[in-house]
């Protein structure tokens, strides 16, 4: 069964083996991150556990059983009791309600481990699949996304009052 875990030092080749795999499956929906990203994957994986380690962020990912990467789960911009989630699952579990699943248990971490009351999150209008899980969730659509925000793509942000809801 797939658990969710904390991002470490040592979860650095299955989330480069992840990224890899999954690229142009990303690359469909969201912007790609460039030749670059990978170049340079591991000062950016340190850069990671560095803002994790000074409470800027929390990253989280989604581990089968064979320690292999399904999902990303990251909240970023941590402060005041909010923070901003991003999330991208494996193309080969996509659908299945892994998606939706991680998200409410990262919601219940953000409250639990972090002490979030309130979680946002942007989609590009064209993304329905993300749509539905940022819904199914507990998100509601409170205004328009900058496409500063979306790679260059208009879209939606999202709100979840996580102390309202369960």
């Amino acid at each position: 069964m797939p658990e969710l875990k904390r991002l470490h030092a040592g979860h650095a080749p299955a989330v480069l083996a992840f990224e890899l795999a999954n690229r142009a499956y990303f690359a469909a929906s969201v912007s790609d991150r460039g030749d670059e990203f990978f170049d340079e994957f591991a000062d950016r994986y340190r850069a990671l556990l560095a803002e994790q380690e000074a409470g800027i962020s929390a990253f989280y990912l989604l581990v089968a059983e064979d320690g292999s990467v399904l999902g990303r789960f990251n909240l970023y911009r941590l402060g005041d009791g909010t923070a901003d989630l991003g999330y991208r699952v494996a193309q080969h579990v996509a659908g299945r309600g892994v998606a939706t699943a991680a998200v409410r248990d990262v919601c219940r971490l953000a409250v639990a481990r972090h002490g979030l009351h309130t979680l946002r999150a942007a989609t590009s209008r064209n993304n329905a699949a993300s749509q539905r899980v940022l819904i199914k969730a507990g998100f509601v659509p409170v205004g328009p996304a900058d496409p500063a925000d979306l790679g260059g793509k208009p879209g939606i942000w999202y709100q979840h009052d996580l102390l309202l809801q369960p």
